[in-house]
C-alpha cells in the first residue's frame, strides 16, 4: 500500500479542520494506506502558539522522502499552505488525488472493481 500526506486547509476553520483531516486519515489507514496528518502533528499549546515552521520543516521532508501521494481536501485551492504542498508535492513527482475522488482510488490501488 501507498504513503500518502494529507493536505487541506486549517487556518480559518471552526477546530482547524481537524475532523476532516481525522477522518480522511482513518479511511486512508483502514484500506491499508501509511497517512501522514498534519492534525497529528504535536502539540500542546494554543494554536495561535503553533509551531508552523518546525511543523512545515517536518511535513516538507516527509514529502519529499516518504510520501508517494498526497491527498488534497475539500477547500485546499483557497489554503496558501495546502498550495504550498501541493507544489512540493508536484516537484518531486508524487500521485496527486483529491478526496472527492479517494474511494475509487482506493479502490483501484488495492484492486476492487469500482462498479461494485
Amino acid at each position: 500500500m501507498g504513503v500518502v500526506y494529507l493536505s487541506g486547509p486549517m487556518r480559518g476553520i471552526e477546530d482547524w479542520n481537524y475532523p476532516a483531516f481525522h477522518a480522511a486519515a482513518a479511511k486512508l489507514r483502514a484500506a491499508g494506506h501509511r497517512a501522514f496528518n498534519p492534525a497529528e502533528f504535536p502539540h500542546d499549546g494554543a494554536m495561535e502558539e503553533f509551531p508552523i515552521r518546525q511543523a512545515f520543516a517536518s511535513y516538507a521532508v516527509f514529502i519529499c522522502t516518504e510520501a508517494d501521494t498526497i491527498v488534497l481536501l475539500p477547500g485546499w485551492e483557497k489554503s496558501p499552505g495546502a498550495n504550498a504542498e501541493l507544489s512540493l508535492a508536484k516537484i518531486c513527482r508524487l500521485e496527486v488525488v483529491e478526496y472527492e475522488d479517494v474511494n475509487s482510488w482506493i479502490c483501484c490501488d488495492i484492486g476492487i472493481p469500482t462498479s461494485l
